[in-house]
């Protein structure tokens, strides 16, 4: 069967909800992708920020095999090994209190917004409490996450949305400011939008926000989703700024390919949600959560952050050529190993003759490419990148 053959088999039984890329991938090695007729792709997309050690990185996959052999799933009634090695690597890596394991980032949305609320109906015994998100946000497709997705586009077929969600600007305290009252309970922010176009936060926004909430009993939460998890050169994003948010979600590169997504809180609210408040079947399984410590393990032994910081400053100087260069491109932004250009072109158009010279990389927003790679990318990969994509520009 050919690729033809077997997109046409996936369209026949697969609902349509993607709009996929003409291409059937069949295996992965280093930061390369294979499609079933054996072409190449240097892989700048990584799953959407997902795969930060790129493909059968030595030492991973052994340790999944290993726990497969000995547990996969015995549900969150009882203890197992995996979940406790996992839990506190995140808590210390995170400098947070406690975590709850989820399988997927718009679930760790979900019970973050839960834990928030929750802790405002224990202080003040209302349950109408209001939530600020940004405008131009995402933070998932399930329910509660689709009400704090600050684009009206992914919310319009499904609503009405759920009650008390206000949006701020991006980047501006004042609008945030404007939207606090005594019903306010939670502040949600990236602190590197992705789908909204890679728009790093200011220091002044994070720390006024950390403000804002200390001064009125609020929960920050910092969506950590993509830009988490060692892809910024910290290990949260939120560590490059002076605060400590009270919750984050993360999620993508946390499992490294193993669907898995956590939200971690800190001491003001670790203990607001109690048994019989939120659950999970899957969460927290055994072999999501060996991924997970092996994921930690790799990343402490291999000094990962260390080459992200080393490595992202030649991408950037790299992708600043192209802004000189290119009249179509007119700026770069991003923070680390979570790149955009501007483009004045269609965006769509460069990621497609990207994929037919063997190159992956994908769009956010409207106007703005997007480059997610492996965190193991070396300096001759950018440079292939670079080669391939002043081809499609």
């Amino acid at each position: 069967m050919n690729m033809n053959e077997q997109m046409k088999e996936s369209e026949e039984s697969i609902l349509h909800t993607y709009n996929r890329f003409p291409v059937v991938f069949e295996k992965g090695q280093g930061c390369y992708l294979y499609d079933s007729e054996g072409k190449e792709y240097l892989d700048f997309a990584a799953g959407i920020a997902v795969n930060s050690l790129g493909y059968h990185y030595p030492g991973y996959d052994e340790a999944l095999k290993d726990q497969i052999d000995k547990l996969m799933h015995i549900s969150n009634l009882y203890y197992n090994e995996p979940i406790i090695e996992a839990g506190a690597k995140l808590v210390k890596a995170s400098k947070m209190s406690k975590a709850f394991f989820t399988n997927s980032g718009a679930e760790a949305i979900e019970g973050a917004l839960k834990m928030a609320k929750r802790y405002a109906y224990d202080r003040d015994k209302n349950s109408d409490h209001e939530v600020i998100a940004m405008n131009h946000s995402f933070h998932g497709r399930t329910m509660g996450a689709l009400a704090l997705t600050g684009n009206s586009h992914y919310q319009e077929p499904f609503g009405p949305m759920i009650s008390g969600i206000k949006f701020a600007e991006f980047n501006n305290l004042d609008s945030v400011k404007a939207l606090i009252n005594e019903k306010t309970c939670a502040i949600i922010v990236e602190p590197v939008q992705g789908e909204g176009g890679i728009y790093p936060a200011t220091k002044e926004f994070m720390e006024g926000i950390r403000k804002i909430c200390d001064d009125n009993d609020i929960i920050m939460i910092c969506d950590e989703i993509q830009c988490g998890m060692g892809r910024t050169g910290k290990m949260y994003a939120f560590q490059h700024y002076n605060v400590k948010p009270d919750i984050i979600t993360t999620a993508k590169a946390l499992g490294c390919g193993v669907p898995v997504g956590a939200f971690v809180a800190g001491e003001k609210c670790c203990d607001s949600l109690v048994p019989g408040d939120h659950g999970t079947t899957y969460g927290g399984n055994p072999l999501a959560t060996a991924a997970v410590s092996k994921v930690f393990d790799l990343f402490e032994e291999m000094n990962i952050l260390e080459h992200v910081n080393e490595v992202s400053n030649y991408l950037e100087e790299q992708l600043d050529k192209l802004v000189e260069q290119y009249d179509n491109v007119v700026a770069r932004r991003g923070k680390g190993l979570m790149q955009g250009l501007v483009l004045t072109t269609p965006v769509i158009d460069t990621v497609n003759k990207a994929i037919e010279k063997g190159l992956l990389v994908i769009s956010a927003g409207s106007d703005v490419l997007r480059m997610v790679p492996p965190l193991v990318i070396t300096k001759e990969n950018v440079d292939e990148m670079i080669e391939i994509l002043s081809q499609c520009l």
